[in-house]
């Protein structure tokens, strides 16, 4: 699956959310916790590997598991369990 790194913490640009055929990056805009969350989040159950996230983030922190950088493979586990 996709996984959502340390460039996007804070970030309130998810055009990531609105291109995704499954709903899978949360919390959306239109739910009250957005202004508290830290980053979207990509659940790996749910997660079809279309990629179609990658392209449009715009900051560069969206990663196949296979692709991602060292320095983030932490964040394999801290996208997995916000839905835990």
């Amino acid at each position: 699956s996709y996984h959502i790194v340390e460039p996007c913490i804070c970030s309130q640009d998810t055009p990531c959310v609105d291109v995704s055929p499954v709903h899978l990056t949360l919390p959306t805009k239109d739910e009250e916790n957005f202004a508290a969350a830290k980053q979207p989040y990509i659940d790996p159950d749910v997660c079809i590997d279309c990629g179609a996230c990658e392209p449009v983030c715009p900051v560069t922190a969206i990663f196949p598991e296979e692709e991602l950088p060292e320095k983030y493979q932490e964040y394999i586990a801290i996208n997995t369990d916000y839905f835990a």
